[in-house]
């Protein structure tokens, strides 16, 4: 937390915790959390809500998120779209079939935490290296969700490119296919290239130039949409994140403008 405690980033709108990683913190360390949530704005993306597990929905914990949120006046509660448990958990996104009665049962689950937690919830686009049991394609699976769940998409830009590699499809028209009035938030964020063929999300580098320029795309087709920066390790030092943030702001200023004059040219 130093720096951006020392120096608090005037380019930074929002920022993103895991809630797993601070329920339940207290002390100096939690009262340090605090003071963040009083001074930005909050989305919490989550890690183990598992929403595609055969296992029964963990209630006990979502008690505890949703007393989170509630805590620290979080906006949004975004998850991924996998699964991760069954009697215990494991440190990965497992993808769900990609089947019409996987679709029933994952938004059925979905349906229940919003209730539970009253309010919608935002689920996550993944990158995935493999689809066991498939009948339908991403796009439909994530649509179908969407659709009968009635929830919020966090569009992860980096996944569909990862995807796209991975799995051979294209990336913008995977992209032109999402429901614009879904989208809650985006992310962007770094990979590793395994292979030419092969490329594994990490969250662990610099953003690169083909994901850059599918976010800009994205803007070009939704407009302008509240953006994140996704680092989970090699972090550099805070100067240099905020060479990507301050990328995204310049998309994002040019993507307004452009809007505007758009807006001037059918009104005239």
């Amino acid at each position: 937390m130093g720096p951006l405690e020392d120096h608090p980033p005037a380019q930074l709108d929002f920022l993103e915790v895991a809630p797993e990683n601070w329920i339940g913190v207290g002390g100096r360390y939690g009262k340090r959390f605090r003071q963040f949530t009083e001074r930005y704005p909050f989305v919490t993306h989550g890690l183990s809500l598992s929403i595609g597990s055969p296992s029964p929905l963990d209630f006990e914990f979502l008690q505890q998120v949703k007393d989170f949120l509630k805590q620290h006046n979080v906006r949004t509660y975004s998850e991924h779209l996998s699964y991760c448990s069954d009697d215990g958990h494991m440190y990965d996104l497992m993808p769900i079939p990609f089947t019409s009665e996987a679709v029933t049962y994952v938004a059925d689950r979905i349906r229940q935490v919003q209730d539970f937690l009253e309010q919608r919830i935002v689920m996550e686009n993944i990158s995935y290296y493999a689809a066991p049991g498939q009948e339908m394609a991403e796009i439909d699976f994530i649509n179908a969700v969407l659709d009968e769940a009635d929830c919020g998409l966090l569009l992860d830009v980096n996944n569909i490119y990862v995807n796209s590699v991975n799995h051979k499809y294209d990336a913008v028209e995977f992209l032109n296919k999402l429901p614009a009035d879904r989208i809650s938030y985006i992310h962007i964020a770094g990979h590793y290239n395994e292979a030419d063929d092969l490329i594994v999300d990490t969250h662990g580098a610099d953003i690169i130039d083909p994901v850059w320029d599918l976010l800009e795309k994205t803007y070009a087709q939704f407009g302008v949409i509240p953006t994140l920066l996704e680092r989970d390790f090699n972090i550099p030092p805070l100067a240099e994140l905020l060479t990507e943030v301050n990328r995204i702001n310049a998309l994002q200023q040019k993507w307004t403008a452009l809007t505007d004059e758009k807006q001037v040219a059918r009104s005239s």
